[in-house]
């Protein structure tokens, strides 16, 4: 196992599938720490954060804000002086940007956990500011990370480090306890009869929830449950029609427990960890065509990937409903696929061969 000093720079750890990709590679990997900011509005930090060697960089967040940016980058600067990382490895946008700034003699890898071309919360200019800046600090970076081969494929498209190194590095995820159905669906205020189908993604514009409300619309005698937290979660509430319950943030293991089938609705994803996480417990998954999705789920034989309208994602369920049987068959593949193909000892090791090739 490497021995080489890792500093892991995100700008904030809030509950998702991203902060326990970094918790993992923090925790099986020795000399590595994190250096974060906080969760910003209705945003709700990862509890893991807590177990973990942290280096609290106070002016760093998501939001895009000149001074308060500036002031993050003296704040890790002089964490980077001190701690003297061999590598100083950032995760999305705003780390990338502050931490490839970060003078000193270690090496800079960068993970691309998806990208912000589809992110409607930030406006087209912005989207075109960031690619531009992309584009640059990939020149000051030793290694750039996928965590999907087409999400590296849309960046190089875009202009992103081409000709630069590049890796795709799956997420490895473990396997969540599983719970008998019924109770778990009593414990999410769920019906305990019926197919239930479940989404679960921070509420926000880039993953599109109110498209799910939309699907939910055209299939009133079916049953959906929401979990999630974010800046859209009172919105999708008030407007949820009555077969859809939405429950914030809940356990993920209970949840997936509790469903029949998993969805997203997403506009843009990297390798989304929920999806994974769903497969590993036996449920299928339908999901939009974007990003990497298309690599955690094996179309027609994992789950069905479609276009991100209503009437894909509608008929979709509508297989389901009408061969109830595919719920069995495609959910014991794509725990057979998943245990094989986001396996966390490969993920941990990918990264510390990474780590000591590019250290040394």
């Amino acid at each position: 196992m490497s021995t080489i000093k890792v500093l892991h720079v995100i700008a904030r750890m809030n509950v998702g599938g991203t902060a326990r990709y970094v918790e993992e590679l923090i925790k099986n990997i020795p000399d590595s720490a994190l250096a974060t900011g906080y969760v910003q509005d209705a945003e709700v930090e990862d509890p893991v954060v807590e177990s973990l060697p942290v280096f609290r960089i106070h002016h760093l967040g998501r939001k895009i804000s000149p001074i308060a940016d500036f002031k993050a980058w003296r704040e890790l600067s002089k964490v980077v002086q001190e701690h003297k990382p061999a590598i100083l490895h950032t995760h999305t946008f705003k780390a990338g940007l502050i931490g490839r700034l970060t003078r000193g003699p270690h090496k800079h890898v960068h993970t691309f956990h998806g990208h912000l071309f589809g992110d409607n919360s930030f406006s087209l200019i912005e989207r075109k500011i960031i690619t531009l800046f992309e584009r640059w600090l990939a020149h000051r970076t030793d290694v750039l990370v996928s965590v999907g081969l087409n999400v590296g494929e849309e960046l190089r498209t875009a202009g992103i480090g081409v000709g630069q190194k590049w890796v795709s590095i799956p997420p490895g995820v473990k396997a969540l306890k599983k719970y008998d159905k019924s109770k778990a669906r009593k414990s999410i205020g769920a019906n305990e009869s019926g197919m239930l189908i479940g989404w679960m993604a921070r509420m926000t514009s880039v993953k599109n929830p109110s498209l799910l409300l939309q699907v939910a619309a055209q299939l009133p005698d079916l049953q959906f449950v929401m979990a999630g937290g974010g800046d859209l979660l009172d919105s999708i509430k008030t407007n949820a029609p009555a077969n859809v319950k939405v429950i914030g943030w809940t356990d993920a293991a209970i949840f997936w427990s509790a469903v029949d089938i998993a969805i997203s609705t997403s506009d843009n994803e990297g390798m989304p960890v929920a999806l994974i996480e769903a497969q590993l417990a036996g449920v299928p998954v339908i999901a939009t065509n974007v990003g990497s999705n298309s690599e955690v789920v094996k179309d027609e034989v994992t789950g069905l990937i479609t276009n991100k309208n209503v009437n894909s994602l509608v008929g979709a369920i509508m297989r389901f409903k009408s061969f109830p049987t595919l719920i069995k068959t495609l959910g014991d593949k794509s725990k057979e696929r998943a245990s094989k193909e986001f396996s966390l000892e490969k993920m941990i090791q990918t990264h510390a061969s990474l780590y000591r090739e590019t250290g040394n």
